[in-house]
Order: structure tokens, then C-alpha cells, then sequence
């Protein structure tokens, strides 16, 4: 009998790559396969191989496909579920694969909705197909969600990505998803694992992410005679000549000389010249992007698919997954070198804030939140600093007066960048702004995650991600005016920008369970302020600086604002500016 004989397997974004080869393994080993995805033809041309396999192996498997589903999208993924349990279908694996690349640019430079919908497709995808997924799942069924490499963490480590911030954040907050649901899903008897393969060879690695990769590394800087405004637009029309036949990279590049001249004066043969040699450093570039990777891996080679898959199948056997439950198993064999990200204390430093203006974004949860602005407002002021707050128009009444009756306030919507944008120019006026400060609040406690509804699940990730990376983009942009069209302004430019939260839970007994509810929103903000801060140092040669503040402790104890109010000081040091450590667990020190 085939090891996964009379059992099912749903497997997302299965009409291509990774995920294609998945449901072909499983396929092989006699299970019977969901498939979804957003595109129909290629679907189909995957239930065709499916059922070729089905009939050589001759399990009497089924093929279910489900075309025009998006993993973001709450209806269709629903409505999926509800039709597998009205054919009394009981799916027994769960492979989250389904992805996208995202924008591959600078977090300064990236739309925030496109920002947002990677993560909705990575993170809230995977928590929306995992939790719909248990209408259909019993005892002994499994959830296997594809991460990656990037974004697993060590102690005292963090993985940086350029130009990828919203994939990191997603895949970051994704691992420890996977780990929470191991703890909410035990009385089930489901398990939940994570695995992260490392660099896989793929049309999505070799055609999409390296050479916009290269692209972006040359749009930072302008090439030759081209400004970085001409180099994106275009960039986006010549990176998918690569790889063509000579014809068509003529033509596309004379199409390109012709939507550039639009916006540079100058000879159409003259500009397509130039971006003839711009393609050529953009393959240059990508390959050895390409080659540096495979340096740091011991026999030089990217995963294969079917590696992928075997690692998927195995966490699925019945024993393994018991063993491995609730783990991240890494699958990269990359030896990624990495400067220390992660600190606890701050150096002490005497403030001297004199004339300067700290700019506080308030997204509070509770009145400890509300409690912990006051503390830190009155701290700069006592400082001689001004402080004005951006307090949330969605905090209760009482939060925001607390607030507005004893320093300079706004009610503003954080997750508008223009109204942001323009608070931050009205404080301008007052003087100098020495950091912009977001505070997160706390995660909520006494809920169960996987019961959530989807509304209010993206409410928490609007909070924990989407509002932070906002804010940010938004003060990035007041420090550098003009900077997200031209990023050489960033150069030696100056400014801090801080987030602080969530806190971990507090109390004499904190589960197992509580922790990792917090830890799936930390868990996006580390790697995503690793990787703003790569950017801003090593590509952008700039001074502006995303710090993180991680609250409270695996104790239990109070966070002290004392703390968080002596990392403020030394964030504005230049001492700071030119440390690596970004992310700072100020209440994890032995008193």
C-alpha cells in the first residue's frame, strides 16, 4: 500500500513551482489532491499530470481543483472549505505553499498596498487557509507551512533580506504562526510545522526576485546618464527581456527608450542604447547575486523542487510530525553571515534634547499603553524636548484625553500616510524632529487565535504590521523629502524612527500558548527592521535609523519605562547610527 494511500492532500498556490511538485510527490504516494489557485490554465494543466500519475501508480485517488481562489480572500477560501465538507471531504495535510514575490525595492520606495497585499497573500493567507481548513481536518491531520531561510531566527540573530521588507515580515510572522498553532490546536490532535527551504531553483528566483534585485541596486544610484526615476520606469518594461530571444529585447527596448523619452529629453536611439547597457548590468548584477549565494551554501547548490517536497512529505508522516510539532525545521543548508542584530539594554546616555522635537504615534491597547506615552512625553520634555502625539482616532475616548489634556495632540488616522505625512510637517514647524516614535500596544490577551474571526485578525495585522511600516514610510519620508523618487537623497541624511511594541504577556504563568500569540507580531517586526536598516545603511549609505523596542520579558515581569526611556536617549546617538544591534529587548537583563 502507497504511504499516503486513501488520504488528502491540499496543497495552495498548486498550479506551478514549488507547490506542483508537492502534489506531485504526494500523487505519487497515492493521496488524493486539492489543488487552488488564482490562474485556470495552469491548474488544469496540473490536474492533468495529477491524474496521469494517479492512474500509473493506480491508487484510485481523486483530483479536486479549485481555480480563481486567492489565499487572501476571505469569501473564495471559505466557500472552497464549505464545498469540500458538503462532499463529505476530510483533508488530513495542509500544505501552505501559495506566495508572491512582492515589490523587490526599498521599504522607502514601496507601495504600501502592494506592501499590504504581500503580506495578506503570505501571512493572512496562511492563517486564513489553516483555520478554514479545520471545517474539513480531524485528529491526526497536519498543517505544513513553507517559510523562508531568510527569516529563521537564531539567538542574538537576525536575517536580513533587501528589498524585500514585506516578504520578510510575512514569512518572519508566518514561522511563528505555524509554532502558535501547534499550542491552540492541541486539544484537536492536529500539528502544525514550519519549514524553511533555502534558495530553490525556480522561475520566480532566476527571473523575478535577482533581477529586480539587480534593478533596484541600479536604481538607487541612477545609471550613466539616467536619473533613478527614469531607471524605474525603465525597469519595469526591460527586466523581462532577460532570457529572450535578440528580437524581442530589441523591440522591448526601443519600447522603453520610448516611455522614458516621454519623461527625459533626449534621441529615443540614444536612450535605448543606454538601457541596452543597463540590461546588460542588470544580468551582470543578477548573476552574481546568484553566484554570492551559492558561495555561502558547502557544494554550491540551490535547492531543487522535489527537495522541497520530500522535506514536506516527510514532516507529514504520521510519526515525524508528532516528534516535530510546533517546530520551524530549517532546510537551507545556507551558511548566511550576519552581523549582530539583537541587543537587550541600551547604553546608558545623558539626553540633552534641547530645542528638539520627539514626535509620538500612539496606537495604545490599554491604559498601561496610554501610561507608558505620558512616561516617555514627559521624559523628553524634562529633556528639553517638545513632544507631540498622533494618537489614533480608533483608541476609545477616554485614551485619547488622557493624552491630548497634558501634551500637544492630534487625533489623526495612522493608517493614512497623507494625513501622517501632514501632522509630521505641522511638527516640523515646532522644531527639529529628533525621532518619530510609534507605540504598537499590546496584543490582546484571553483569545484564541485560530478561533478569530477574519475581521478581527486583520485588525492585528493592520496593527502590528501594516500601521508600524505606515508610520515609518511616512517619517522616512519627512527625513528625506523627495527621497522615495530619488534615493540618493538618503545619503548621509539624518533621522530616527523607533517602534515600540507589543509587549510580552505578563503575570506569574504565562503559557506557552500566550507567548507565541505575541511572538507571531514580533516576529514579523524583526525581520523587518533588519531589513529597512540594510537598506538604509548598506544600499541608501544613509544615517536615518529604524530602531525596535520589544517590551517585557519571558518572565512574566513589568516592562519598566525607564528602560524604553534610556533606549530612546541612545537611539538618537551617533553611536547608534553606526551600531548593527536594531532591535532591542530592553527588559531581558539580570538585575
Amino acid at each position: 500500500m502507497l504511504k499516503f494511500q486513501n488520504k488528502v492532500v491540499l496543497v495552495t498556490g498548486s498550479g506551478t513551482g514549488i507547490g506542483q511538485t508537492v502534489a506531485k510527490l504526494f500523487a505519487e504516494n497515492g493521496a488524493s489532491i486539492v489543488i487552488l489557485g488564482r490562474r485556470k490554465e495552469p491548474l488544469e494543466e496540473t490536474k492533468k499530470i495529477l491524474e496521469e500519475i494517479i492512474a500509473r501508480v493506480k491508487s484510485g485517488a481523486k483530483v479536486w481543483l479549485f481555480s480563481g481562489v486567492d489565499v487572501s480572500d476571505e469569501s473564495g477560501v471559505s466557500e472552497m472549505f464549505d464545498s469540500l465538507k458538503n462532499s463529505n471531504v476530510n483533508v488530513d495535510v495542509v500544505v501552505n505553499n501559495a506566495g508572491v514575490s512582492g515589490p523587490v525595492t526599498c521599504f522607502s520606495n514601496a507601495p504600501l498596498e502592494e506592501f499590504k497585499s504581500t503580506v495578506a497573500i503570505h501571512l493572512t493567507g496562511t492563517f486564513w487557509t489553516s483555520t478554514q481548513a479545520l471545517k474539513v481536518m480531524k485528529p491526526g491531520a497536519k498543517i505544513v507551512t513553507i517559510s523562508t531561510f531568510f527569516t529563521e531566527e537564531r539567538p542574538f540573530e537576525q536575517r536580513p533580506y533587501r528589498f524585500r521588507s514585506p516578504y520578510t515580515a510575512s514569512q518572519g510572522a508566518k514561522n511563528r504562526l505555524a509554532e502558535l498553532m501547534s499550542w491552540e490546536l492541541t486539544d484537536r490532535g492536529i500539528v502544525s510545522i514550519a519549514t524553511n527551504p533555502g534558495p530553490v531553483h525556480s522561475d520566480r528566483i532566476y527571473k523575478t526576485v535577482y533581477p529586480k534585485a539587480a534593478a533596484e541596486f541600479l536604481r538607487t544610484s541612477g545609471f550613466e546618464d539616467l536619473s533613478p526615476a527614469e531607471v524605474e520606469v525603465a525597469n519595469r518594461e526591460i527586466v523581462g527581456l532577460l532570457g529572450e530571444d535578440e528580437k524581442t529585447v530589441k523591440e522591448g527596448i526601443m519600447k522603453a527608450a520610448t516611455s522614458v523619452a516621454k519623461i527625459k529629453s533626449g534621441d529615443v536611439e540614444k536612450i535605448s542604447q543606454t538601457l541596452g547597457r543597463l540590461l546588460s548590468k542588470i544580468q551582470e548584477i543578477a548573476e552574481k547575486v546568484q553566484k554570492n549565494t551559492s558561495f555561502m551554501i558547502a557544494d554550491r547548490q540551490f535547492l531543487s523542487q522535489m527537495q522541497v517536497a520530500q522535506t514536506v512529505m516527510t514532516l507529514a508522516d504520521d510519526d515525524i510530525a508528532k516528534i516535530l510539532n510546533g517546530k520551524v525545521i530549517p532546510g537551507d543548508r545556507v551558511f548566511y553571515p550576519v552581523k549582530p542584530q539583537i541587543a537587550t539594554a541600551a547604553p546608558v546616555v545623558q539626553p540633552n534634547f534641547a530645542s528638539q522635537v520627539f514626535v509620538f504615534a500612539v496606537d495604545a491597547t490599554d491604559k498601561s499603553d496610554v501610561d507608558r506615552v505620558l512616561f516617555l512625553a514627559q521624559h523628553v520634555e524634562s529633556n528639553g524636548a517638545r513632544a507631540v502625539c498622533l494618537v489614533s482616532g480608533a483608541m476609545p475616548k477616554d485614551q485619547q484625553e488622557a493624552i491630548s489634556s497634558k501634551f500637544h495632540s492630534h487625533i489623526v488616522n495612522l493608517k493614512n500616510p497623507d494625513e501622517i505625512q501632514r501632522w509630521l510637517g505641522a511638527a516640523k514647524g515646532i522644531g527639529k524632529i529628533a525621532a518619530v516614535i510609534h507605540i504598537t500596544g499590546k496584543v490582546p490577551e484571553n483569545i484564541k487565535i485560530v478561533d478569530t474571526s477574519r475581521a478581527s485578525w486583520d485588525a492585528l495585522v493592520d496593527k502590528f504590521i501594516n500601521t508600524p511600516a505606515t508610520v515609518l514610510q511616512s517619517a522616512f519620508e519627512m527625513f528625506v523629502p523627495g527621497g522615495r523618487k530619488d534615493p540618493r537623497l538618503y545619503k548621509d541624511a539624518f533621522g530616527t524612527t523607533v517602534i515600540i511594541g507589543p509587549d510580552m504577556p505578563t503575570g506569574a504563568k504565562i503559557s506557552g500558548a500566550d507567548r507565541a500569540r505575541v511572538e507571531v507580531f514580533r516576529g514579523a517586526l524583526r525581520p523587518f527592521t533588519t531589513t529597512v536598516n540594510q537598506e538604509l545603511s548598506d544600499v541608501l549609505k544613509s544615517k536615518v535609523r529604524s530602531f525596535l523596542v520589544l517590551p517585557g520579558g519571558v518572565d512574566g515581569k513589568e516592562s519598566d519605562n525607564k528602560k524604553i526611556a534610556h533606549a530612546i536617549n541612545y537611539f538618537v546617538t551617533e553611536q547608534a547610527r553606526s551600531s548593527s544591534e536594531v532591535t532591542f529587548c530592553v527588559d531581558e537583563t539580570r538585575e
